[in-house]
């Protein structure tokens, strides 16, 4: 554990980004916050900092609770940060909206067959001349 670690090589330790280069490029397009604010890529880490990093459809807010310079396993990577509670409760409750959202759509039930393919063709021809 080093006493100073720059961002991207924190959030790769703590495998929030697969590749130092892939932290580094969210962190230079303006997704990560440091305390509430745009971060540069050699900003160092301070340990009770909050950061807010996406992760799929989500924004993860973590607080640091240990520095580290080097990818480790997953389970010793979680222990150098904590999420906090508004940011799990708004991730929970943004699932569930998705969930619900999804839950009325139905998927197609195969791949359509000869006679409904032609009828795709000929109402995308009629769509274009239009």
């Amino acid at each position: 554990m080093s006493d100073q670690v720059r961002i991207d090589k924190w959030l790769w330790a703590a495998r929030f980004f697969k590749t130092r280069g892939m932290a580094k490029k969210a962190i230079e397009g303006g997704k990560i916050q440091y305390n509430g604010g745009k971060v540069k890529t050699s900003k160092t880490v301070e340990v009770g900092a909050v950061i807010e990093v996406p992760q799929g459809w989500d924004r993860l807010v973590v607080e640091v609770l240990a520095l580290s310079d080097q990818r480790r396993g997953a389970p010793e990577a979680q222990k150098l940060y904590q999420e906090t509670q508004e940011s799990r409760e708004r991730r929970e409750r943004d699932a569930e909206t998705r969930r619900l959202g999804n839950q009325g759509m139905t998927p197609p039930p195969g791949r359509p067959d000869k006679k409904q393919r032609r009828n795709i063709h000929r109402f995308q021809r009629q769509d274009a001349d239009s």
